[in-house]
């Protein structure tokens, strides 16, 4: 035979794609971590949604593609009027829900959003339990998107616990696409065949560059990325289930797969591997552990890596709010990751630029003694100058140990300190703060923070009336866990 022919007997599924597929069709969920932990994930991310609505860049794009476009049964989007099909939906609520990137967060050798896949399993949800009403079948219950939920975080999170997609270049809002094509699949009723198509459809698409999200380059795209992936997991779940055949091999196929194309060849270490040995490392099996381990932004609207970096700002700025023409240096000691995704000098175009700038992040609660999103719009920007000198005189190093512990599975920390230096040979504190308020070893103190947080939200859109209906129905677990995901979704249109 040639040596330039192609064999062409078609493999099996790749054992990865396999293991995904198992993973969410048979596994049951008994954590009762997990559970919890994932209500209060629903809440906090539909009441950053809600929060999202009060900007217009953000909801310039939401709604049908062609205006007056009416979807019988279909999916609603909290906080408006819309009825959408579910793929646009997905779009929508993936839009809101991340636009202020101000909810959970997974932070590994790769990380991502997790709520993030909710815009896909919501959308459908929401979709399938209109359709089934409207024949007399069973609705779906919040139960149903609560468990989907706990899959989709743990096939994303297991994904990104060994495996850097931004050290190629390449952004995680892949891990959604693939997380919710899995579970919206299995969703619809999809069978293994069926919801291993999806898998591989969704690592055939590869993945948007990380470019939007890094200076010079850093733009909005950012804050509509991840709706843009999970309702794309949408759309190759419905095709799926209508028959269209999968790609079994597509992460190992040689030259033409994922690994060779996309994640070993600008992959030193693992280019230099034989072909074989060049696929994703696994820390663990697939189960509940990324939910029960889930970070929650609850103070700051601020990428996580600076987060414990913003809270020591805030302890700071009763020291420094009377001396700050006074200040010298300020020593911002952190992590690797937040040296690497988030520290810039230099000029800040847009707001999407300054919510993912450590210096930005810390200047702002040491001059003001909060952050909110609204700090980093232009205007605000424009009026406080005392801003951008602040940020030239920071100084950010590296320490070893932050790195190592944030890898390490059993502290997973996220540890940032500052300390102040003044003209006249004084300093402040060294303030330390290794975990932040939304880290699982601070569930207890942070709940009540994210109840009180989540009211806040939802006042921003609807009528007292109307919040306390919602408030009421996540105090009551049970009950919400009953509820049929249709008229749960009524409660969220104004």
């Amino acid at each position: 035979m040639s040596a330039n022919v192609d064999l062409a007997n078609r493999p099996s599924y790749d054992q990865e794609i396999q293991d995904i597929a198992d993973y969410v069709i048979n596994y049951k969920v008994e954590s009762q971590e997990a559970v919890d932990t994932a209500i209060y994930c629903l809440m906090d991310t539909l009441g950053c949604g809600i929060l999202a609505l009060s900007f217009p860049e953000c909801t310039k794009h939401l709604g049908p593609l062609v205006k007056g476009t009416l979807v019988p049964n279909g999916a609603r989007v909290p906080g408006t009027q819309f009825t959408l099909d579910p793929v646009k939906a997905a779009w929508d609520i993936g839009c809101i829900i991340r636009w202020l990137d101000f909810n959970d967060t997974w932070l590994a050798a790769e990380w991502g959003h997790p709520s993030d896949n909710i815009g896909g399993v919501l959308a459908v949800a929401d979709f399938l339990s209109q359709q089934k009403m409207s024949i007399g079948l069973t609705p779906l219950t919040i139960k149903d998107v609560v468990v989907a939920m706990i899959k989709a975080h743990e096939v994303q999170g297991v994904l990104a616990l060994e495996n850097s997609f931004n050290r190629v270049g390449l952004c995680h809002v892949l891990l959604v696409r693939v997380a919710t094509a899995a579970v919206v699949t299995d969703l619809m009723g999809g069978d293994r065949e069926q919801v291993m198509a999806a898998i591989s459809q969704a690592w055939v698409d590869g993945s948007s560059l990380r470019t939007y999200r890094h200076a010079p380059n850093a733009g909005s795209r950012k804050s509509w990325a991840a709706g843009d992936a999970t309702s794309r997991g949408v759309r190759l779940a419905d095709m799926s289930i209508k028959g269209e055949m999968g790609i079994p091999g597509v992460l190992s196929a040689p030259q033409w797969g994922f690994y060779d194309v996309s994640f070993s060849q600008t992959n030193k270490d693992l280019a230099l591997k034989p072909q074989a040995q060049r696929k994703f490392s696994f820390q663990r099996d697939y189960g509940a552990y990324v939910m029960e381990n889930i970070l929650f932004k609850l103070s700051f609207p601020a990428e996580f890596h600076s987060q414990t970096a913003c809270e020591a700002a805030v302890i700071l700025h009763k020291q420094v709010l009377n001396r700050v023409d006074e200040i010298k240096r300020i020593e911002i000691t952190t992590h690797e990751s937040a040296i690497r995704i988030i520290s810039k000098v230099g000029e800040l175009a847009n707001p999407a630029d300054r919510d993912h700038c450590l210096q930005y992040m810390v200047a702002v609660p040491l001059l003001f003694g909060t952050l909110s999103a609204e700090n980093y719009e232009d205007e605000f920007h424009l009026q406080h100058p005392k801003i951008d000198i602040l940020r030239s005189k920071m100084v950010i190093n590296e320490d070893k140990r932050y790195s190592e512990e944030y890898h390490d599975p059993d502290k997973r920390s996220i540890a940032n300190a500052i300390q102040i230096y003044f003209h006249d040979g004084s300093c402040t504190d060294k303030i330390e703060v290794e975990y932040p308020i939304g880290h699982r070893c601070r569930r207890e103190e942070g709940i009540p923070v994210l109840k009180a947080k989540f009211k806040r939200n939802l006042e921003t859109r609807f009528p007292k009336r109307q919040c306390n209906q919602i408030i009421d129905l996540f105090a009551d677990k049970h009950r919400l866990l009953k509820t049929p995901v249709n008229r749960f979704m009524d409660l969220w249109v104004i």
